[in-house]
């Protein structure tokens, strides 16, 4: 199976889906872009981050116009606090409205998502990090996370689907992963204290940077997260990376490092029917 992203508008909103996740019938899902809201200035348009400077009223009318489509009301979304660690939760229909329209009220400390029953919508918020939806078609169980460099050295998609073990009987071999739009390595470039970090936990690590000048590399996250995910069983014709770099298309992505941290940011949902 090759998975494969898919560019949708509707009613203005510009969204991804990835097309076998569709095709499964199980779940609403999206990636979204910066287009089709009404937030402004910085934030134009379709800015979903509660925890950035942006008028209030105005996200919540954007987080209105994404769930919509997802048919979901924005007000009983799940979010965690997303604090770049590799802490999971396993999410109920008790946890619906966690982070919807406060952001204090967010799940705290959470960076990943997992959840087995109908109808609750996941959601991560994101401007270069990597976002990852999971679904296991078999159990019937989503997920997500939040992988920046941090979350991704730590590896918390890797443990996620550990989690999904755990918790749903998921097997690795069963999974449908999907990596979205995020920084690339065309602009990623990090430093000796983000080296240090991705040796400590791959032996490979030079196999996901190239030199870029005294102390500096460029960093492919993407590949970093396909690897802790074939390392424990999940088919290489079930990954898929977007491909799409937040920092080079400004038409379509906030980006922090870009907009040099003063933007809105993406998000990434999901659901089972």
């Amino acid at each position: 199976m090759i998975l494969i992203f898919k560019l949708k508008e509707k009613r203005g909103v510009k969204y991804y889906i990835i097309e076998e996740f569709l095709e499964t019938g199980l779940v609403e899902h999206a990636f979204t872009t910066k287009v089709g809201g009404v937030s402004k200035g910085e934030y134009k348009s379709l800015n979903l981050g509660l925890h950035v400077d942006d008028n209030k009223e105005d996200v919540l009318e954007n987080r209105r116009r994404i769930c919509e489509i997802l048919n979901s009301d924005y007000y009983n979304l799940v979010a965690g606090e997303q604090l770049h660690n590799d802490l999971i939760k396993v999410v109920s229909r008790d946890d619906q409205g966690r982070g919807a329209v406060n952001y204090k009220a967010a799940i705290s400390n959470t960076d990943a998502l997992i959840t087995n029953q109908k109808g609750v919508l996941l959601t991560s918020s994101y401007a270069d990090c990597t976002p990852i939806l999971l679904l296991d078609p078999v159990q019937e169980v989503v997920g997500l996370a939040h992988a920046g460099w941090r979350g991704t050295v730590k590896k918390i998609v890797q443990k996620t689907i550990l989690k999904m073990k755990e918790v749903y009987g998921t097997k690795s071999s069963d999974l449908l992963v999907g990596l979205g739009p995020a920084i690339g390595e065309c602009c990623y470039q990090v430093d000796g204290k983000v080296i240090k970090k991705l040796a400590n936990y791959f032996n490979n690590w030079e196999n996901f940077v190239t030199e870029d000048g005294y102390n500096r590399w460029k960093l492919n996250l993407a590949k970093v997260n396909q690897a802790q995910l074939q390392e424990i069983g999940v088919g290489v014709e079930n990954i898929t990376d977007s491909g799409f770099c937040t920092s080079c298309q400004e038409q379509l992505f906030f980006s922090y490092r870009r907009d040099n941290g003063k933007t809105g940011r993406m998000a990434s949902l999901i659901k089972l029917k």
